[in-house]
């Protein structure tokens, strides 16, 4: 029966994800609305969220994938604003939320105020940077939302720890905590930095593609659980190997490359749809667990939450988008003029998330106030994914931040591919002068041919388009080309039915077809 349950979880999840394909709607508003319903559906069992399963199983591989597919030059440049929220904004968070929750709710302690704060401090920008590549948001908003992503959970996890031995009375004061959170923070980079060279060695020797794949599984997993075990934090140690992998990704060979991305593009699609989903479906079990908390004075103290939760990202986002520039040459010399819609942007886009709610679960049951803070951190992770998912593509146009520029992208394209074109010739010049290297003039044609159409395709994007398709030169040719893909396939499948070739040759005759088609494809991508 749970194997059950799990099969329809994850059915469900995809169904759902797919279908937001189709609708203007973000895949995780629509997946958390859609548990939402599920939960309360006749024969739909009850799914607890277990933290001892979605900290360890399921975020190392979301955070190796977002991670991996991030830009370490890009983090680099942007350090600065990015420390800022994933570290100085979570503790500011867990400090402002839990004292207005210790203000708000009466017979709370601050320790355990500070715990809840901890819980809704750090956001889950999968939903957001989703909607900025949507919209086309300037590139260094997308950055930052995506680098704030990958660490702030390493720092609230490490707070929500502190936070929770003083609840329980057994912390070790200020300077205990100070010392645990160094700790965690540097022993996960230490981690991390100790493990991604000799695992990128360990993938670049490996010439099977098959054992690369499952070498790039097991990859974020082990490096979660070595920082672990050491008390180091594993989200860190995941991270910073998996920015290493993603940096030099170019040194394995295309096929592993080719697959690796399917893979793990299969398996974040069905993690984050599994993940959003079950936040929807958690409402029966929190609200069972309410207790003495219900009605009138339960919806104030979630109102509350929630507009602590929104005010005191602003109320840090202003003051750290401007102040360094104010304050330093050094920063107004290195980083992009901005203006107040950039942070309005970034504030509105601070999301909870399942991290949330998986640490939430994990507070024992010996603390105070324990089905209060399931709640609060519920409402707050459901009303931010709604007010503000459904809100923020709206702010979006209606400040009208300058869009990417896709010109001035295309043209480094077309001049980077080039350079590159040039270089391949000279060397196709020098190989081919040495006798071992000769080739019939056609072939030795078909090179050249090939690599001047790479040549050209990017430069044939900035010129005239059709006047009856609107299409460049450059798409008519991918779209004619997949067309004659399309018509050998045909052929290759009726030979086959007619016993003329067998499945063996057949399937060898499609992999080629596939593999040219897979080519156009990433062009136009």
């Amino acid at each position: 029966m749970e194997v059950l349950t799990l099969v329809a979880l994850v059915a469900g999840s995809a169904a759902v994800a797919g279908l937001a394909r189709r609708t203007p709607v973000p895949a995780p508003l629509l997946l958390v609305a859609a548990g939402l319903i599920a939960g309360y559906l006749p024969g739909v069992p009850t799914y607890v969220l277990d933290p001892h399963i979605v900290l360890p199983l399921l975020l190392p591989p979301l955070l190796h994938t977002a991670a991996v597919d991030s830009s370490y030059l890009d983090l680099r440049a942007n350090i600065r604003p990015i420390a800022l929220l994933s570290v100085g904004y979570v503790l500011f968070a867990t400090l402002a939320v839990g004292y207005a929750a210790y203000l708000l709710v009466p017979g709370l302690s601050l320790p355990v105020a500070l715990v809840l704060g901890a819980v809704v401090a750090p956001p889950d920008a999968v939903a957001a940077t989703a909607i900025a590549r949507k919209l086309g948001l300037p590139h260094r908003i997308t950055t930052i939302l995506q680098g704030e992503s990958l660490v702030n959970d390493a720092t609230a996890i490490t707070a929500y720890k502190v936070a929770l031995a003083a609840a329980v009375g057994v912390g070790a004061g200020w300077a205990g905590g100070i010392a645990e959170f160094l700790l965690a923070s540097v022993g996960g980079v230490g981690v991390g930095l100790l493990l991604m060279v000799p695992i990128h060695h360990l993938r670049t020797r490996l010439k099977e593609p098959l054992l690369q794949n499952t070498l790039s599984l097991l990859i974020p997993f082990v490096a979660y659980a070595v920082a672990e075990r050491v008390h180091a934090s594993g989200v860190l140690a995941v991270v910073v190997v998996a920015l290493y992998i993603g940096h030099r990704n170019w040194q394995v060979d295309f096929a592993t490359r080719l697959q690796e991305e399917a893979v793990w593009r299969m398996v974040a699609f069905i993690l984050e749809s599994v993940v959003f989903a079950l936040i929807g479906l958690q409402l029966p079990v929190v609200l069972k667990g309410l207790g003495e908390y219900e009605g009138v004075v339960a919806a104030w103290y979630a109102v509350a939450v929630f507009l602590a939760v929104v005010v005191a990202r602003y109320l840090w986002v202003f003051p750290a988008t401007f102040l360094p520039r104010w304050l330093s040459q050094r920063v107004r010399r290195r980083e992009p003029e901005t203006d107040w819609r950039a942070p309005v942007i970034v504030g509105w886009a601070g999301m909870r998330g399942v991290v949330s709610l998986a640490i939430a679960f994990s507070v024992p049951m010996s603390v105070p106030h324990r089905n209060l803070i399931l709640f609060l951190t519920f409402t707050t992770v459901i009303a931010t994914l709604v007010v503000q998912g459904l809100t923020l593509p709206m702010l979006i146009r209606a400040l009208k931040l300058p869009p990417r520029d896709v010109q001035a992208e295309t043209l480094a394209e077309a001049q980077a591919q080039s350079e590159a074109s040039r270089a391949a010739d000279e060397r196709l010049t020098e190989l081919l002068e040495e006798p071992e290297n000769s080739l019939p003039p056609p072939l030795t044609d078909r090179l050249r041919t090939v690599m001047e159409r790479r040549r050209n395709a990017v430069w044939e994007r900035l010129g005239e388009v059709n006047p009856v398709t609107g299409e460049s030169a450059d798409e008519v040719y991918r779209r004619l080309s997949r067309e004659m893909i399309a018509a050998e396939r045909e052929v290759f499948v009726s030979l086959r039915d007619r016993r003329r070739i067998d499945d063996e040759m057949l399937r060898a005759l499609l992999r080629r077809l596939d593999l040219e088609e897979a080519a156009a494809y990433r062009e136009e991508g």
